[in-house]
């Protein structure tokens, strides 16, 4: 197992500017000792890493041979280093009390209940999906909702829009998102508020964002589910901002302000009565008034 040192929000980013000369940019240059020429080869997109996005990542403070071999220090690079075991989430995080807050042995025993991970074993794995290079924490980091979906969907998209990458696993074509989901009213608004996720696995407690992925026959098709004052969205979406506005703001505050404004779900049963009160004082008071003008128009 990989040594991990904790993680400390403020740590200082780690100096890997002599990896990035090469992978940070889209072409590299090496000397050709055949022609005695520099050569210019663009770089296999794969292994191009976004400094600015590696810089804001939760992995910031690693080097690249914390993860890496060191053998990588030398260049040209062998090519036998292609064929290196890569580290897996539980090879850090797993068993660590530093992260028992994330429980990752949830999320592994999850994942591997999902159609993801039974229909390929382990040829699917984190970094499918979680970018090891880029990888941002989102709601624990308070970012705006709408932030959060479209960080969470473009994970999804990143495979199942993209016909290359969809075909690491699968010999079919990614069919369009549009279409798959032709039955889902105001389409782009849904994208734009809701993660794919939401719809798309079953709600746990125990951990933050849900990995069990179900098969498509099993997605929420529903309304009602997430229209309602039972909406699964504030089981998954806004649970957590929900629990964390509760202990700031207290509960009213949190009911009021908080981002989680779903139609048919944002109710409060106490609002309910205080607008039922006001609007039956209204009513009195117009019955009140009604009846001391024609009181006052008998008198004259």
């Amino acid at each position: 197992m990989l040594g991990l040192v904790a993680y400390v929000e403020g740590q200082d980013i780690a100096d890997n500017s002599q990896c990035l000369k090469c992978h940070g940019q889209v072409f590299y240059e090496y000397p050709n000792e055949w022609t005695g020429q520099t050569d210019r080869k663009p770089l296999n997109p794969f292994h191009h890493i976004d400094s600015v996005k590696l810089h804001t990542s939760v992995h910031k403070m690693f080097a690249c041979i914390d993860c890496h071999s060191m053998d990588y220090e030398t260049f040209p690079h062998s090519g036998e280093l292609r064929l290196e075991e890569k580290y897996q989430c539980m090879d850090c995080h797993g068993g660590d009390e530093t992260f028992a807050k994330f429980n990752f042995e949830g999320i592994e025993a999850a994942f591997m209940e999902s159609v993801h991970y039974k229909a390929s074993d382990e040829r699917f794995n984190c970094w499918m999906c979680h970018d090891a290079h880029g990888y941002e924490l989102a709601l624990r980091q308070d970012k705006p909702i709408v932030e959060v979906v479209n960080m969470s969907n473009n994970m999804c998209l990143s495979c199942h829009d993209n016909k290359f990458k969809y075909g690491l696993l699968s010999d079919d074509e990614p069919k369009s998102i549009n279409e798959i989901h032709a039955w889902l009213p105001n389409q782009a608004r849904h994208f734009n508020k809701v993660r794919c996720i939401d719809c798309h696995t079953k709600v746990q407690s125990d951990i933050l964002i849900s990995h069990n992925i179900l098969p498509k026959e099993e997605a929420l098709r529903n309304c009602v589910q997430c229209h309602s004052t039972n909406s699964v969205l504030m089981e998954s979406l806004y649970a957590h901002r929900a629990k964390e506005s509760r202990a700031e703001s207290g509960f009213l505050n949190a009911v009021v302000l908080n981002e989680g404004y779903i139609i048919g779900a944002n109710r409060n049963q106490t609002l309910n009565y205080v607008s039922i009160g006001l609007f039956g004082l209204l009513v009195v008071g117009l019955i009140i008034h009604f009846m001391l003008r024609i009181i006052m128009i008998k008198r004259k």
